[in-house]
C-alpha cells in the first residue's frame, strides 16, 4: 500500500508568515496536530501543537511561597492561580509571533507514491507523527501515524 492510498489529500496549510494565534485557530478548527506551512506554493516547514505548546515558557513555581499549615489544603489552588497568570501571559506573548520563528524546517517529507511501511520507518526514525505527502516537489497532502494504521488495518481486513 502506498502512501496516497491512506494520505488526507489537500490538507489544511498556514502562510509562513501567519502569527501563531492563527496556527492555533486552525490546529482546533479542524482538530488537527500539525499544518504544513507555504510561501506560496513552495512548502517551507511545519508546525505542530509541540511547537507551540514549547513556546509556553509559565516559569516554576515560586519557591518563596510560603503559607501557613491550617492554609496547606488552598496552597496547590493559589499555586495554580499564579501559573494560570502566567500561562495567560506567556499566551499573549506569543500569538503575534510567525509561524516562520517557530515553525520545524526544513519540513520532513515524504513521496506520495512510497510504501507506508516507509512512511512508518521514518516517522519512528525522526520522532514525528506526521509528514507532509509531496510529489514531483509539490504538496498533495499530509500523512499521519492514524492513517498508516487504518491502512495497514484495511488491508488485513482486504486479506482475510
Amino acid at each position: 500500500m502506498q502512501v496516497q492510498d491512506v494520505m488526507t489529500k489537500n490538507p489544511v496549510v498556514v502562510p509562513v508568515e501567519a502569527p501563531v494565534r492563527e496556527a492555533a485557530r486552525l490546529l482546533r478548527t479542524y482538530r488537527i496536530g500539525g499544518l504544513p506551512v507555504m510561501r506560496g506554493d513552495e512548502l517551507v516547514g511545519i508546525i505542530t501543537e509541540s511547537d507551540v505548546l514549547s513556546l509556553l515558557d509559565t516559569g516554576e513555581i515560586s519557591d518563596d511561597l510560603w503559607l501557613p499549615s491550617p492554609l496547606e489544603i488552598i496552597e496547590v489552588p493559589i499555586r495554580e492561580f499564579i501559573n494560570w497568570e502566567r500561562t495567560k501571559q506567556a499566551l499573549s506573548d506569543i500569538g503575534d509571533m510567525p509561524i516562520g520563528e517557530v515553525m520545524s524546517s526544513p519540513a520532513i517529507t515524504i513521496d506520495a507514491e512510497a510504501d507506508i511501511e516507509a512512511a512508518a520507518a521514518l516517522m519512528l526514525r525522526e520522532g514525528v507523527a506526521r509528514l507532509p505527502v509531496v510529489r514531483e516537489g509539490e504538496l498533495v497532502g499530509i500523512v499521519t501515524r492514524a492513517d498508516i494504521v487504518h491502512g495497514v488495518g484495511a488491508g488485513a481486513e482486504e486479506s482475510a
